[in-house]
């Protein structure tokens, strides 16, 4: 009886590993998303109504939720210490995690965020696209990555069974 509670023990186990790594990986392609969707978002308030940044920043950080705000806000806070625009960029650029390896890509986003109404939307579309490639070709490895972790939390936690009984 011991050694099939241990059994039932060992799977859950696996089962809850893959559930949180899915978990943690849906939540970074979520964050991915929300932040494409706010930059847009900022590209169309640039171009359309000419918001200061610093207003600006704040409605981005009231309409996101989640990591999205928080990097708004902390730019925000950096803008309101007198801190440059691209220094507080590249800040919160390092605590926002991405599903993609596109940190460098908003990072470099932040210096060509001072200058006039056309150059920052053309850098803001730039980013926006490179982020978008670089999803779209980690989308296709994503899935082939989540089925071998899959199989390897359940080969494993099937071998611990086999060596339990």
């Amino acid at each position: 009886m011991l050694k099939l509670v241990g059994s039932v023990l060992v799977l859950a186990g696996g089962v809850l590993t893959q559930t949180i790594r899915l978990a943690e990986r849906r939540r970074q392609w979520d964050t991915l998303s929300a932040l494409l969707s706010a930059l847009r978002q900022m590209a169309e308030e640039i171009r359309l109504t000419r918001r200061p940044m610093l207003p600006l920043l704040e409605g981005l950080q009231k309409d996101c939720g989640g990591a999205v705000s928080a990097f708004f806000g902390s730019v925000g806070e950096g803008l309101r210490r007198r801190e440059p625009l691209a220094d507080a960029w590249r800040r919160a650029c390092e605590c926002l995690e991405l599903p993609i390896d596109g940190g460098e890509t908003l990072a470099a986003l932040g210096a060509s965020l001072g200058g006039d109404e056309e150059q920052t939307c053309k850098a803001i579309t730039l980013a926006i696209y490179t982020l978008e490639k670089d999803a779209g070709e980690r989308a296709a490895e994503r899935r082939a990555e989540d089925r071998r972790a899959a199989a390897l939390c359940f080969s494993a936690s099937a071998l611990l069974v086999i060596l339990l009984i």
